[in-house]
């Protein structure tokens, strides 16, 4: 087994004995798993193998993302997230230099987060309501990059409105689009396609990414706010 850099800084590939490659992160916490997930140590560093059917970011840059702006040292707003599987990767990307501010509405599965932030302290969760962005104006500052998973049928909307309060000039938002969760009777590509033109009402739409198989009826945007 070897261990080699992603061409995203921050990222990294595990190539197994038998030549199969899985993307991970190095684990910013040594010695803590947040979701089962498989560890492997290389050299004296640990990683955390990223699983894509349990992150949908992780299954974006399986599915050859181009542009992923979270970096090392990156402020990000997490809008829902949830017990923390995808944010903990992020975590990792960003490091000790960074920081994502994450709002989860429901208050059960934030405490499911807790245990992992106490470690992590570069994740600070906010219980609050995506929709409502001025609610947690007091603890987020300017961020660099807004990533969200909140299935709603407003989602686009919700990262256009904290987009406006939250994102600097020049800053990304990634999104992710579940067709299902807007509107069931249409069909996704149908669905996708409105959802751009709603963010392009807002931001330059830099891509659009399926993320079959590990999620149906999924895509991911990345936008840029001018």
């Amino acid at each position: 087994m070897k261990v080699k850099k992603h061409r995203f800084p921050g990222v990294y590939i595990v190539i197994d004995d038998d030549g199969s490659e899985k993307i991970a992160t190095k684990n910013l916490v040594p010695g803590q798993r947040v979701y089962g997930e498989r560890v492997v140590k290389f050299e004296g560093e640990e990683y955390r193998i990223w699983n894509p059917s349990r992150s949908k970011l992780g299954a974006a840059i399986l599915n050859g993302l181009k542009n992923f702006p979270i970096k090392p040292g990156s402020t990000v707003l997490y809008l829902g997230i949830a017990s923390g599987t995808t944010a903990s990767h992020v975590s990792d990307v960003v490091g000790w230099e960074g920081k994502i501010f994450g709002v989860e509405f429901s208050p059960r599965v934030l405490r499911e987060l807790v245990p992992i932030v106490e470690e992590r302290r570069n994740i600070v969760p906010i219980l609050g309501d995506a929709t409502k962005p001025e609610g947690y104006r007091a603890l987020v500052p300017k961020v660099d990059v807004i990533f969200e998973d909140v299935a709603q049928p407003t989602q686009a909307k919700i990262l256009i409105d904290n987009a406006k309060v939250y994102l600097k000039s020049g800053g990304y938002g990634m999104i992710s689009v579940k067709s299902r969760s807007i509107d069931v009777t249409k069909e996704p590509e149908e669905v996708f396609k409105e959802v751009e033109r709603e963010l392009a009402s807002y931001f330059e739409v830099v891509e659009r990414l399926s993320l079959e198989p590990y999620e149906k009826d999924h895509a991911l945007f990345v936008v840029r706010k001018p």
